[in-house]
């Protein structure tokens, strides 16, 4: 991701959203056990460009919060915790490809495009799998999924949800889509 002006947030919203990047936090210890604040904080604020992804996921619904560390990376995970998809990234396909194949009625973007512009990653099916086991999501809406490319070149792409307690992983053409269907990000920082 370049780093220029427009992707930095300005004082008083990063203050803001460190606020309430703080209180979700401390508000669900379970996704994030053992874990401490201050280490995380430090850790953005040396990275702004990543403040700028995380103020995107929150504006358009994602609720983010740590979910784990990579030990081998010394990675923080945020994932969008939002309870159902995030409401400002719904209604659209998977891919560009997909976007680009509809002759009719086409979304206004793909969840690959919107995830590179706000710098972050889609989850994958076993990192979906991972969040499910820290809360309840996807109980009325569903998730795209990080699609391998082997799965991809046949036309379809992985999304998720949550029915009646049980967490489901489907298929569907790549160029579809519907306004419970949104994606959730990945940021490492």
């Amino acid at each position: 991701m370049k780093n220029d002006d427009s992707k930095k947030v300005p004082a008083a919203r990063r203050e803001e959203l460190l606020k309430t990047l703080e209180t979700r936090f401390t508000k669900n210890p379970a996704r994030h056990g053992g874990m401490r604040w201050d280490a995380v904080k430090a850790k953005l604020l040396a990275n702004p460009e990543k403040l700028w992804s995380l103020d995107s996921m929150e504006r358009t619904g994602g609720e983010p919060d740590v979910i784990g560390y990579d030990a081998s990376t010394g990675e923080y995970l945020f994932a969008d915790c939002s309870v159902e998809t995030p409401a400002g990234r719904r209604s659209v396909c998977y891919d560009r490809e997909g976007l680009d194949s509809r002759k009719e009625h086409k979304p206004e973007a793909s969840a690959m495009d919107l995830a590179a512009e706000m710098g972050i990653e889609l989850l994958t099916e076993e990192e979906y799998l991972e969040l499910q086991k820290v809360g309840d999501f996807d109980n009325k809406t569903s998730s795209w999924l990080r699609t391998p490319q082997d799965f991809r070149r046949h036309g379809s792409a992985l999304f998720g949800d949550r029915r009646h307690g049980r967490v489901f992983i489907y298929q569907n053409g790549a160029q579809s889509y519907y306004k419970v269907r949104g994606f959730r990000g990945l940021l490492r920082v």
